[in-house]
């Protein structure tokens, strides 16, 4: 990931098999990482079973929250692609009982037709 990448919020992908190590304490038994992005310090990670958002707190990082949305509660999702002049592409995601989707946003080295399909295939099940 670039530092410019960096400092204007966008995504980038994660080794999988990393992410799954690093993440195994917080991982249900069976389950696996299909994708792993970061974005500066935090990361979300795509599983078999649910979405998981880690965020780190402070400083030094060393508080961290898990937040975990299982797919069946998101209710629809939208992506944008980057443009000639956007630089990034987007990610929305509604969750049920939430009226303000998460964003996501991807650079432009990232296929948001291929993240979406991840969760299609989660969520469209």
């Amino acid at each position: 990931m670039g530092l410019l990448d960096s400092l204007m919020g966008n995504a980038s992908e994660v080794d999988v098999v990393k992410a799954q190590a690093d993440f195994a304490q917080i991982l249900a038994a069976q389950e696996r990482i299909e994708k792993a992005y970061q974005l500066i310090r935090d990361m979300f990670l795509f599983t078999d079973r649910r979405l998981i958002f880690v965020n780190r707190q402070g400083i030094t990082g060393s508080k961290v929250e898990y937040q975990s949305i299982p797919y069946r509660s998101i209710t629809r999702f939208s992506v944008e692609t980057a443009g000639q002049f956007d630089r990034d592409a987007e990610l929305k995601i509604w969750l049920s009982g939430t009226p303000a989707p998460l964003q996501l946003q991807f650079n432009k080295k990232l296929s948001i037709y291929e993240v979406q399909a991840v969760l299609a295939g989660y969520v469209l099940r």
